[in-house]
């Protein structure tokens, strides 16, 4: 096994005929928690014209069976072992679409699997489904040639629906009249059987377009974290921002250069289309997601044993047995933590759970770096770390208890404008959860065995003893008392040791 992967794992691919792209992402193997190893696309525009035409383009054919080509060579230099090519609206409903994927099943050197709408629909929603931990709302995933949109309730999928609004397509039908292209849109959105379904819950954004629209407004804002996935824009800053990018020539647009050239042609028809969106099926919300058809095509072959794991947990686990010096002390410190907010009466909601269990399995995957660096590495690590099921303010909760707990200083002013995206309250629990690492880490000296020997227990004098065995009392002395008082005064209970 190369050192860096996981051990049984066997790489994966999908190979996605879109209607504006053909792309092929190889994953370290299918699991509840994907890792990509490598991923390409081409821009090939199948469905450019096909409004028209009912054709696809000769000079799309044969650069999208270019790619296929190399992508087949890419998969076997990789090691795949499974490969799942799928194709959706161009190929699906061009009248030359047969011949193509005849053509294109030759190059990928396997059949290709046709995508129906309602096949779209399904598989966004369970690539929703796989990047967030329950999710309620409508999911929508917004290709070249159409707009699959699906009603996903807490984590269960219902029906799913297929409006020719794909980019490319809109861009055709209107003849690149934005105008004409809004009444299109509305239309479409308006008379759906999803119109006003989203009342109170968010849009969940899928596809290229979107993301790029959510880049854009990423750097218009300034957004001090820099990962598309789970970013959320609030409906009501949505709608100049929209207006802005609908009616403007996309080059003169703040931050532009944020979006590769080759996106931002179809960026005025994504506006338009999430505008309508917006109008009629009334989200309060739009949550972009990173992870999309592609994704939930390989969640839905899993076993339920594997869809039934938490996705950030699983995620955090594998960051913790690549990185950390000993995984199983990581999930001893789990255990600890939960006893020690017991007994410390730490009250927590499910979702500060969730994140304090994956807090403590990623909070030695810095011990490599320089000691003076190793909180700022830890936390850009983790912030931008590819976890599943976990919005903006839980990856900067995550970064800022690693953080913490390496520079030791809870109050310097020098902490990156992250710390913004955290309540008090979680900010407070980041500091907690790092005080706590602080003091065991030294008692430990990060291997397992020890901590479950630790028992917390009231103190007749007041306060909380931390009680340890005689044959660990060695562990004692001044830095792990100096640490113990330092988290005393972070939870604001008096605190000491005690050997028994």
């Amino acid at each position: 096994m190369v050192q860096g992967r996981l051990p049984g794992r066997t790489p994966v691919a999908v190979v996605d005929i879109g209607s504006n792209s053909v792309r092929l992402v190889i994953y370290e193997g299918n699991s509840r928690s994907l890792t990509v190893l490598f991923n390409e696309k081409m821009l090939s525009g199948l469905g450019k014209g096909l409004a028209q035409t009912k054709r696809l383009d000769e000079r799309s054919v044969a650069s999208a069976l270019s790619a296929l080509t190399r992508f087949r060579a890419l998969a076997a230099q990789a090691g795949v072992t499974e490969l799942y090519p799928i194709a959706t609206a161009a190929a699906r409903e061009a009248t030359n679409g047969p011949d193509f994927i005849t053509a294109a099943e030759a190059a990928i050197g396997c059949p290709i699997h046709i995508l129906s709408g309602a096949d779209e629909a399904r598989y966004a929603a369970e690539g929703v489904v796989a990047g967030f931990h329950m999710p309620d709302g409508i999911a929508g995933d917004l290709g070249g040639g159409s707009l699959e949109l699906v009603d996903v309730a807490k984590g269960e999928i219902g029906e799913g629906l297929t409006l020719p609004l794909g980019g490319l397509r809109l861009q055709d039908m209107s003849g690149n009249d934005i105008a004409k292209a809004r009444k299109i849109a509305d239309r479409e959105v308006g008379g759906c059987a999803l119109a006003g379904a989203g009342e109170g819950r968010p849009f969940f954004a899928v596809g290229g377009t979107w993301r790029n629209l959510a880049k854009l407004h990423m750097e218009q804002m300034r957004y001090p974290l820099h990962v598309m996935h789970g970013y959320e824009i609030p409906v009501a800053g949505a709608v100049d921002f929209l207006d802005a990018v609908a009616r403007g020539d996309p080059e003169s647009l703040p931050g532009i250069t944020a979006v590769s050239r080759s996106r931002r042609a179809l960026l005025a028809y994504g506006a338009v289309t999430l505008q309508s969106v917006i109008k009629f099926v009334k989200p309060s919300s739009i949550v972009l997601s990173a992870l999309g058809v592609r994704e939930g095509f390989l969640h839905s072959l899993l076993p339920e044993e594997e869809r039934a794991k938490d996705p950030l947990i699983e995620a955090a686990l594998e960051l913790s047995i690549l990185r950390s010096r000993s995984p199983r002390h990581a999930l001893e410190l789990v255990d600890w933590s939960r006893r020690s907010f017991e007994i410390l009466g730490i009250e927590e909601t499910p979702y500060e759970e969730r994140l304090r269990e994956a807090a403590c399995l990623l909070a030695d995957i810095g011990w490599r770096a320089h000691p003076d660096y190793r909180g700022k590495q830890s936390l850009s690590i983790i912030a931008h770390a590819a976890f599943p099921a976990i919005d903006h303010q839980g990856r900067a909760f995550l970064g800022l208890a690693n953080y913490y707990r390496h520079e030791g200083n809870f109050e310097q002013v020098a902490v990156p404008d992250i710390e913004n995206l955290l309540t008090p309250r979680l900010l407070h629990r980041a500091r907690i959860l790092a005080a706590l690492f602080r003091a065991t880490y030294l008692m430990t000296a990060s291997m397992p065995g020890v901590l479950p020997k630790f028992n917390w227990a009231q103190d007749p004098r007041g306060g909380f003893a931390l009680v340890i065995p005689p044959d660990l009392a060695g562990l004692m002395g001044d830095r792990p008392t100096g640490r113990l008082e330092q988290f005393a005064k972070v939870v604001e209970r008096t605190l000491r040791f005690e050997v028994r």
